[in-house]
């Protein structure tokens, strides 16, 4: 397998194939099946393999993997748990399929000539966003109207003319937020783990002392 030209090569995006023509389109833009959708793709079959054939009821001594799975599981939930009682277990399943779906591709991101899915922050702001459009819907359902009070802190009312729209902009840039924070950390890594493996082919080349440097 070839070495990537620059640090940033790894994540660029691109069809599969050579395909020269769209799929289809949506709104005049082409909708290409690339690189990126194949690892969303291997992502959740890899993922859904592991938490279906490592868990098997009855079994008495349970295995590395399914040990593995009920930890991710018991770890999600007492998370829930501790943040928002019994109530919240009700988000279980969405909570726990994006805790997934992120760990699995972060983990095959690291395999060399993979690609990072986590590392375009269109996948990580979507994600995000739908997170925050889901927390509007049920706090509209459960709190009706009410649920605006979020955005008004206690507070002198001609501080409110301040606070509220910083609590406004505050709720609404945070899909922004979180999607940057995975995104950037992940885009950082591994450019740091190519930069870094690249300077250690070099000096392994340069042959003499340099070799036992690499």
């Amino acid at each position: 397998m070839a070495m990537t030209l620059t640090p940033m090569e790894q994540f660029e995006v691109k069809p599969l194939g050579g395909m020269d023509h769209p799929l289809f389109h949506i709104a005049g833009h082409p909708i290409y099946f690339t690189n990126q959708s194949l690892l969303m793709v291997i992502v959740v079959i890899v993922a859904s393999l592991f938490l279906t054939l490592t868990v098997k009821p009855g079994r008495l001594v349970p295995t590395r993997g399914q040990s593995m799975a009920e930890a991710s599981y018991e770890f999600v939930a007492n998370m829930i748990h501790s943040a928002t009682g019994e109530d919240g277990l009700k988000f279980f399943p969405f909570i726990f399929t994006l805790f997934i779906f992120v760990l699995f591709s972060n983990f095959l991101g690291m395999i060399p000539g993979s690609f990072t899915v986590t590392s375009q922050i269109a996948v990580t702001f979507a994600l995000a966003s739908l997170v925050v459009l889901l927390v509007i819907v049920v706090g509209f359902m459960k709190h009706g109207i009410g649920f605006l009070k979020l955005f008004v802190p206690h507070a002198p009312w001609y501080l409110l003319i301040l606070l509220v729209p910083i609590e406004v902009i505050s709720f609404l840039t945070r899909p922004i937020s979180l999607s940057v924070r995975l995104f950037a950390n992940m885009l950082a890594g591994h450019t740091m783990l190519a930069v870094f493996g690249g300077f250690v082919v070099s000096l392994g080349a340069a042959g003499g002392i340099f070799t036992g440097l690499a």
